[in-house]
């Protein structure tokens, strides 16, 4: 074991979305708050009502959920797992895989170094994908990263790819936001020897209340994983709003030029109020030395974002240091889109 490896287990994760904190921090009641703490498209897939067998009845694992997806994702239909949310495989696949060495970035999604170390993985320290593939046995890596939204390259990710595999062990590659830009998505290659996909329905689709999701895998390890997982880890409800958002071609092309647009239109924002912003089409992020003052004071007009606290981070001048960060999701009308101008505008005259 390398004497740079670290075995102990991270801090307990915290995620965006916890408006219930701010509200009784804050005592500002739910209705007057622009919640901005997630990185989820806020006019997401318009669901219709299913029909009445789908609340009465078991869900129907023979029902074709994983033939839609696997037309969306371009994978063979036994490479699938339906799962309740990537946050489902997160917490089994460590289980299922051999106690290695694994690398987890120092800021990225909070919820893999714990679940790696529960599962007796040793974690070893790892500033990201500019200090190159570190000795490890597994690596994960989220493509567009989250909170950083840095995004590495397929081809780099195929070269990382194979060389784990070559010591049997494997790349992980979560792409929840990654239905954005699917060219530069690993699933070409899902099936292969050392590559696990993780994707979700929950960011650009909008649809996280109803926690699906899917892992794409060998297919002996998919069949593990469905194994772990268990029966009707996917309600009947959530099956049928998968089903019918990924066959919605038309409304997934819409979307796709929306938040592009949407996306750059709030790192202009921000940039233009002086903040040194970069993001993905679903949420911009920015690390400075005053975004925990930041933080409070947008939470003191009501606007709730979400705040990280200092970690090591590579940023776009090259240089590694330690900042604090936010994270702003997109505004989902014209008028939440003016309250956060005004916000930054008053934020910036203090």
């Amino acid at each position: 074991m390398s004497s740079s490896a670290v075995s102990s287990s991270p801090p307990v994760p915290r995620h965006g979305g916890n408006l219930g904190e701010a509200i009784l921090r804050y005592r500002r009641p739910r209705e007057d708050w622009l919640d901005l703490s997630t990185g989820i498209n806020p006019n997401g897939y318009a669901v219709p009502m299913p029909p009445a067998s789908v609340w009465r009845d078991l869900p129907d694992a023979f029902d074709d959920l994983r033939d839609v997806a696997a037309t969306y994702y371009g994978v063979p239909a036994h490479a699938i797992v339906p799962c309740a949310g990537s946050q489902a495989v997160i917490r089994s696949l460590p289980t299922l895989l051999r106690p290695g060495r694994v690398a987890v970035a120092s800021l990225t999604y909070s919820e893999y170094a714990p679940a790696f170390a529960d599962a007796g993985h040793t974690l070893v320290p790892w500033l990201g994908p500019e200090a190159g593939l570190p000795d490890v046995d597994y690596l994960v890596w989220v493509n567009p990263d989250n909170p950083t939204a840095r995004c590495v390259s397929r081809e780099t990710l195929t070269q990382w790819q194979g060389l784990l595999a070559e010591r049997g062990g494997m790349l992980i590659v979560d792409e929840a936001f990654a239905d954005v830009s699917p060219q530069e998505s690993m699933t070409p290659r899902v099936g292969e020897d050392g590559l696990v996909v993780l994707r979700s329905v929950g960011k650009f689709f909008g649809l996280a209340g109803i926690r699906a999701g899917f892992a794409l895998c060998p297919q002996a390890l998919a069949t593990r994983l469905a194994e772990r997982l268990g029966a009707w880890t996917v309600s009947g409800p959530a099956r049928f709003a998968v089903r019918t958002a990924l066959r919605d071609t038309a409304w997934q092309a819409a979307t796709r030029e929306r938040l592009l647009h949407d996306g750059e239109r709030l790192l202009v924002l921000l940039r233009s109020h002086g903040w040194p912003a970069v993001g993905t089409p679903l949420f911009a992020w920015t690390p400075h030395a005053l975004a925990p003052q930041w933080h409070e004071r947008l939470a003191a007009q009501g606007i709730w974002t979400r705040r990280f606290d200092t970690r090591p981070i590579k940023l776009a001048d090259g240089e590694s240091r330690a900042l604090p960060s936010l994270r702003l999701g997109l505004p989902s009308t014209e008028s939440t889109w003016q309250r956060l101008q005004s916000a930054l505008a008053e934020l910036r005259a203090e």
